[in-house]
């Protein structure tokens, strides 16, 4: 019996976890299993398994029964994002608007307020100002993440009962950094006032799990739209949520009940793209540092919020270096000028592309006040730090000489 054996690194559990050849005749790589539905060895096997799967709660242990209850790709990756993530479990959806709504509608009741730093994503924005509004749930944003006095005193000015926190560290598109273990200790302090404790959930697509791990800092559920660095390849739609074993079983019930579940090819598609995650964060980030630098000292430039930036900076600085093993390769940066100079820039580019979405191979850019956070009100923009200048730029893996030429030429059209 071998002991102490060492825990396997990231990069070898994108790889291996999840997936054993002998469940696949020796293939190499999973097979896609697109089967809606697997058959029972008989009736008595088939209302076995049904107890199992809604009386006990065991899912696992049911086996394989309809494809919206979950299927072979479906455990696989599951296992792949838990493991990355250093979780108990995880839940993986067809959207990361399907993963958010999910945390949202499982984990906070009517009448409760949903804490949340800013900027958040649009869509996220949405959720909580227009959908969650029709239920009585209040959206209270907390305006300093990086000070706890200020935590707590946003915490008290929400009223009523707390039933989450969220997060987004780096925000969505300011890059914006949020002290995960400060707002893990305001959770508790909550929950010492009222019924009970909020959970902390982290939306970590920014950084993904090779350069932040947000359940070691405190958090209870991370949360990441597999669609961008984890995919990478701009060709999926996929949410994650990774966390402890019971609130991952309330998210899979939930899906159960939504149809959101992930399908079996996007699946396969999301296990042969976590293989080369770190290899394309590690490539994706040399680049945007370069990028940044080159940015930060361009005279038409007037701000860049590379995540990079904070290690310099005294209140960032500490929180930045505990919390996060990289910067990324996704930030934002504003022109001097407006909207007119913005666009001007964005219409002279040859090289990177204009759409939204990050994390890809490519490098993508897009004005975030009309594109993806065109339906928050301008006075929540401007307060979070989004202002008509402000154009988010994910760094790809091209080469960097190519990437600087491009940003170069089109500056020089403003």
């Amino acid at each position: 019996m071998i002991k102490n054996r060492h825990a396997r690194d990231r990069a070898t559990l994108a790889i291996h976890c999840g997936y054993d050849p002998a469940s696949g005749h020796g293939a190499v790589k999973p097979p896609i299993y697109p089967s809606t539905t697997y058959v029972y060895r008989s009736a008595a096997h088939a209302k076995d398994v049904h107890r199992i799967f809604f009386d006990e709660n065991d899912p696992a242990g049911a086996g394989f029964i309809y494809a919206r209850l979950g299927h072979p790709n479906l455990t696989m990756v599951e296992a792949r994002l838990a493991a990355l993530d250093g979780a108990e479990a995880s839940a993986c959806f067809n959207s990361g608007m399907a993963a958010i709504t999910a945390v949202m509608h499982a984990f906070v009741r009517p009448g409760e307020r949903v804490l949340h730093t800013r900027p958040i994503y649009g869509g996220t924005d949405n959720l909580l100002h227009n959908h969650f509004s029709n239920f009585g749930i209040v959206p209270a944003p907390l305006t300093d993440p990086l000070d706890p006095a200020r935590l707590r005193e946003d915490a008290a000015a929400a009223g009523g009962p707390v039933g989450l926190i969220h997060v987004e560290t780096p925000a969505n598109p300011t890059a914006a950094i949020a002290d995960i273990g400060a707002i893990a200790v305001l959770a508790a302090e909550i929950g010492a006032r009222q019924e009970r404790r909020p959970l902390v959930s982290v939306d970590n697509t920014f950084l993904g799990p090779f350069l932040q791990s947000p359940l070691a800092e405190g958090a209870d559920l991370c949360i990441t739209s597999l669609t961008k660095y984890a995919g990478g390849h701009s060709d999926l739609l996929a949410g994650g949520v990774s966390g402890p074993s019971a609130e991952i079983a309330t998210l899979r019930r939930l899906r159960l009940l939504f149809g959101s579940h992930l399908d079996p090819q996007t699946s396969w598609l999301l296990l042969r793209s976590f293989e080369t995650l770190g290899l394309r964060t590690e490539r994706a980030a040399e680049n945007a540092a370069t990028i940044a630098a080159f940015l930060r000292a361009h005279p038409k430039v007037a701000d860049v919020t590379y995540v990079g930036f904070a290690a310099a900076d005294p209140r960032r600085g500490p929180v930045y270096a505990r919390q996060c093993r990289g910067a990324g390769s996704t930030f934002s940066f504003a022109l001097k000028g407006a909207e007119a100079d913005a666009f001007r820039m964005l219409d002279a580019l040859r090289l990177i592309k204009l759409a939204v979405s990050l994390g890809g191979t490519e490098t993508l850019i897009c004005h975030s006040a009309t594109t993806t956070h065109y339906n928050v009100p301008a006075e929540r923009r401007i307060a979070a730090g989004i202002t008509e200048g402000t154009m988010r730029l994910s760094v790809g893996i091209e080469h960097i000489d190519d990437l600087l030429a491009d940003l170069g030429q089109a500056l020089d059209a403003v």
